[in-house]
């Protein structure tokens, strides 16, 4: 394997998926990243939770969580209310304001990926979509080959 060739890749990937996240955050109007997004995301999808289950589930410390939601909160895209089975757990959930700049996140992410891709052609695009398949298939192998592990 030409290390030369993998660590230009590598930067490369970061390289253009921070131009993204900068074009991104230049283009929406809304005082909020990307974060921030994928967290009302995941509300929007599955309802309201946990912050800490929500901090583990996408990759984010427990104080990087905390800080998120209390500024989407502070917002008002979402609130945290009580869990009806256990009052001592604190779920945070999405409110309408919050569906709303999620949708305008979401358009406006698929058209810069449309125009992120219209370089490439058809071909290209078929290649493009099958590394990234083969990539994320090994991704997932070795995560259940360490969770068999630990077990």
């Amino acid at each position: 394997m030409d290390t030369d060739n993998l660590f230009k890749l590598i930067h490369t990937v970061e390289a253009v998926t921070n131009e993204s996240i900068v074009v991104w955050n230049d283009a929406f109007p809304h005082n909020v990243g990307v974060s921030p997004i994928l967290v009302l995301g995941e509300l929007e999808r599955n309802g309201a939770q946990n912050q800490m289950k929500l901090a583990e589930l996408l990759g984010f410390t427990g104080g990087a969580m905390t800080n998120i939601a209390s500024k989407l909160v502070k917002m008002g895209l979402a609130v945290r209310r009580s869990n009806d089975q256990d009052r001592r757990q604190v779920l945070l959930e999405i409110t309408p304001e919050g569906s709303k700049v999620l949708k305008k996140a979401q358009a406006l992410g698929q058209k810069q990926h449309m125009e992120l891709f219209e370089v490439l052609d058809e071909d290209e695009i078929a290649q493009y979509l099958a590394l990234n398949e083969k990539i994320l298939n090994g991704l997932k192998a070795k995560r259940t080959n360490r969770e068999k592990e630990s077990k």
